[in-house]
């Protein structure tokens, strides 16, 4: 089956256009990234092909039985069983007769009557009228695989009790053995582990279905799509390659487009048309007034910001990530062990490393660089931080309760500066735009690059960044990396991300028996993360022991 998306308009009620003029197809069988910077709508526009969200203009044709993955299904903390989790990714008819057949199991083996009987083999007649036990076999094979567990065993378990990556894991399981004809994957990876994603490649790669996927895993974009449909403010561009090729292909696109002037003139008419389009429609509609006037605003802030000298750069977000000098070694850790994660090791880490904190999921690495940042964390042994380092701490999940209720402008101005210098630097990061929305507002990839904001303003010489590039676009992961690069500090980084992990320079492994060992090379440390049973080279690998 094929998915057509035809010049499709969306925003929110009451707010700016979200995006307009959207149009890319995605083949039979094709599996296709899309991609654009935070906050231009790709997760909306997943959302509209799958039939949650009605667009406001255009046509989205979807030719076969789809499946939806919402982004939030690895995070969320509603008291659902994996039942009824499993049940919620299968369409509606079969989470009905799920739900159903299991009130009727339990109703019958509660009080046994003729009436139970009779409603428990209607319930196995509507479970098999919509080949619930195919559906059944799919999420035993899931939950066995991700679990160890059968689904009968498993069936009951509350889903809060599952880590974000099993969760993750078990969901795509199901779904890319389903029978839907198409899945729609809105950042599958995030919460994965290294053979997690691995594994996802793997499947992505092999399965026939039609795959539209939503990610910033650059890897998994290099090595498992056919095409990348990019999304930006004048609508959407289509790459007939994988990540590997795609900068360069953007840049021969750029300069296909002419010189920075007729792109703004171009776009300056486009947003022109756009306004006044939506304003005609309201002459008819008072529901489309705000959205004229928004319309019309966007098109005179435009008009007022002038054309651009010269071409835009490629690097749309600049972080200055100064830092300061340190003593020499910048932690010490003597017989350290994370209660009920890890033995004891030793390890130092000294000024100027790049440190890759690696391992799978619920090997104690979060809570490795929560106790360097000074967060509770239970454990055994010595550990501390050497003379002249502030550490910063970046949390993965952008829960920051320091940031709740403020706007971005708020965040920056607590830490100094005059107005002017405070808007600069949300430029710089590409908050700008949203100087005036609070913390809880922001897309993930805006709440992630004001935490690097944060950092970069609090003059930490000791990064501690979990998972820093999950929710970043391209463009900030890869400022990110630069920005690391003239760092005058330490960075710690707990990290899934091949392509980030490359960028740094020692490499701390974290299994899930409680060893601590170091790789003395990136890819040393991504095959040890890929296969458990890679066996290291003389001189590549140390275990790191007490004493």
């Amino acid at each position: 089956m094929a998915i057509t998306v035809a010049g499709i308009s969306f925003g929110h009620p009451g707010g700016e256009t979200l995006f307009f003029d959207v149009s890319f197809r995605v083949d039979t069988g094709a599996h296709v990234g899309l991609i654009g910077d935070n906050a231009t709508g790709k997760s909306t526009l997943l959302k509209i092909v799958a039939g949650v969200y009605e667009p406001e203009e255009g046509v989205v044709a979807v030719d076969g039985s789809v499946r939806y993955m919402p982004q939030s299904i690895g995070q969320a903390d509603d008291p659902v069983t994996v039942r009824e989790f499993l049940a919620s990714l299968a369409g509606p008819r079969v989470e009905e007769a799920a739900l159903r057949l299991h009130e009727a199991e339990q109703a019958n083996a509660a009080a046994p009557t003729e009436q139970t009987g009779l409603a428990l083999a209607g319930a196995l007649g509507e479970w098999a009228e919509v080949h619930g036990f195919e559906v059944e076999a799919q999420w035993d094979a899931a939950c066995t695989d991700v679990l160890r567990q059968p689904f009968a065993a498993a069936a009951d378990r509350l889903i809060t009790t599952l880590s974000g990556g099993e969760r993750k894991r078990m969901a795509l399981g199901a779904l890319l053995a389903s029978d839907a004809e198409a899945l729609l994957l809105d950042e599958p990876d995030n919460f994965l582990d290294v053979p997690a994603k691995r594994w996802l490649e793997q499947q992505i790669r092999a399965s026939h279905k039609t795959i539209l996927v939503v990610s910033h895993d650059r890897e998994l974009l290099s090595d498992a799509v056919d095409r990348l449909v990019t999304i930006e403010a004048s609508g959407a561009w289509v790459h007939g390659g994988s990540f590997r090729t795609y900068e360069e292909a953007r840049q021969a696109r750029n300069e296909q487009l002419g010189s920075a002037l007729d792109r703004w003139k171009d776009e300056e008419r486009r947003l022109y048309r756009h306004f006044r389009k939506i304003k005609e429609r309201a002459a008819s509609s008072d529901a489309l007034a705000s959205r004229a006037a928004a319309a019309e605003n966007r098109w005179k802030r435009f008009v007022d910001a002038g054309p651009p000298p010269a071409p835009p750069s490629e690097q749309r977000v600049t972080m200055h990530l100064r830092g300061a000098d340190s003593g020499r070694r910048v932690v010490r850790c003597e017989g350290l062990s994370l209660t009920g994660l890890t033995g004891a090791f030793d390890a130092g880490i000294y000024f100027g490393d790049r440190v890759a904190v690696i391992g799978p999921n619920g090997s104690g690495k979060s809570h490795f660089v929560r106790l360097l940042g000074g967060e509770p964390v239970a454990h055994t042994g010595e550990w501390a931080l050497g003379a002249r380092v502030q550490e910063g701490l970046f949390v993965q999940t952008n829960d920051r309760p320091d940031l709740s209720g403020r706007t971005a402008l708020e965040a920056v101005a607590q830490m100094g500066g005059s107005p002017n210098e405070q808007m600069n630097v949300l430029g710089r990061y590409g908050l700008a735009g949203a100087a005036e929305q609070r913390y809880e507002s922001l897309s993930g990839g805006q709440q992630a690059r004001l935490q690097v904001l944060m950092l970069e303003r609090s003059g930490a010489n000791l990064l501690l960044l979990d998972e820093p590039t999950d929710n970043l676009d391209l463009v900030s992961a890869e400022a990110l990396q630069r920005a690391l690069i003239d760092f005058e500090g330490t960075v710690v980084a707990v990290t899934h991300d091949r392509w980030f992990l490359r960028g740094l320079d020692r490499f701390l492994l974290f299994a899930l028996d409680g060893t601590v060992g170091e790789a003395f090379d990136a890819e040393t440390a991504i095959a040890m993360l890929e296969d458990p049973a890679f066996e290291p080279g003389p001189g590549s690998f140390k275990t790191l022991l007490a004493g």
